[in-house]
């Protein structure tokens, strides 16, 4: 096994974590994930929302409609 020396000033004397690059990508997807998530929360809280439709017919019409 290979053993690294990370200096104090660079780590800043915090803890070090190393994972493979594929797990911190995917990490990073579902930090984003959650980040929207909560967004769209805080939207919905607010009212920040258009009015919801019971069929695609009733949104495709409305959509129709902003186009115009």
């Amino acid at each position: 096994m290979t053993t690294v020396t990370i200096s104090k000033k660079i780590t800043k004397g915090e803890e070090l974590v190393v994972i493979p690059r594929e797990e911190y990508e995917r990490f990073k997807e579902i930090e984003t994930f959650f980040s929207r998530e909560r967004e769209a929360d805080n939207d919905i809280a607010f009212g920040r929302l258009s009015r919801s439709y019971r069929t695609r017919k009733d949104l495709k019409k409305a959509l129709d409609l902003l186009k115009r």
